[in-house]
């Protein structure tokens, strides 16, 4: 059966997003969100082990024993985990200090183990690369947009200390779009990211809603034309 690319990017990204649509990982996403600078290194760090395990996986599909292939998946995860969390520690020590324990508990994340069980290890290496990689940026677009929206409305800034976390390449990111704001500290707290994620999950709804109904617009738009159509060439309408 061929895969559809096109498909597989618009169920990360949108239509199965990690956060929006299957409301996994809320643990990190509430946690480390108070500012999108923490949200985008959480998010590629779950990024690097979603592609990464996906990758071994499909490679090894045929090798690992379904009777103990659970086991076997939670074992490279916190293999892979293990390699990132060293990695940040090196590389990235600020960023990994601010991250903390949410990095080894990336391990804990349901939608990599998911995406293992569900799609890697019945799919071939490239397919299975391809939907890590729009999995783990679909929850990265949630960790940032969440981040971003209570790091804007609770203290004013946008990115702050990138460059400080994850190193000068990414101070251009580092803005103050409110000169002078006192802030507001309950949308930094974590009941903020309830409140931000409530009004992304009812955002995300109210597009699909607009997007259907348009869609059922056009397609009672079409439907008199066909029937005006068959009337002309002599069939019953």
């Amino acid at each position: 059966m061929a895969v559809s690319y096109r498909a597989i990017i618009k169920d990360g990204l949108w239509t199965n997003n990690v956060v929006f649509a299957q409301l996994l990982a809320l643990c990190p996403l509430l946690a480390v969100t108070g500012t999108a600078t923490n949200g985008l290194g959480m998010g590629l760090a779950t990024t690097a082990v979603i592609v990464a395990s996906n990758g071994v996986v499909s490679l090894f599909r045929g090798v690992i024993s379904p009777q103990v292939r659970i086991p076997v998946f939670v074992l490279l995860i916190a293999a892979l985990v293990t390699l990132v969390d060293m990695l940040m520690n090196a590389w990235l020590h600020e960023l990994h200090k601010v991250l903390g324990l949410f990095i080894p508990l990336i391990v804990t994340n349901c939608a990599i183990l998911g995406r293992a069980e569900s799609f890697a290890s019945r799919q071939s290496l490239a397919p299975s690369l391809v939907d890590g990689l729009v999995m783990g940026l679909g929850f990265t677009v949630a960790l940032v947009a969440l981040g971003a929206g209570r790091e804007i409305l609770g203290s004013g800034t946008l990115f702050a200390n990138a460059s400080l976390l994850l190193g000068d390449a990414f101070s251009f990111l580092d803005l103050t779009l409110i000169p002078d704001y006192r802030g507001f500290l309950l949308l930094i707290l974590p009941p903020g990211g309830f409140l931000i994620l409530g009004f992304l999950l009812a955002g995300k709804r109210l597009v699909e809603a607009r997007a259907q109904k348009r869609s059922v617009s056009a397609v009672a738009a079409e439907a008199p034309a066909c029937s005006t159509c068959h009337l002309s060439q002599g069939e019953p309408g």
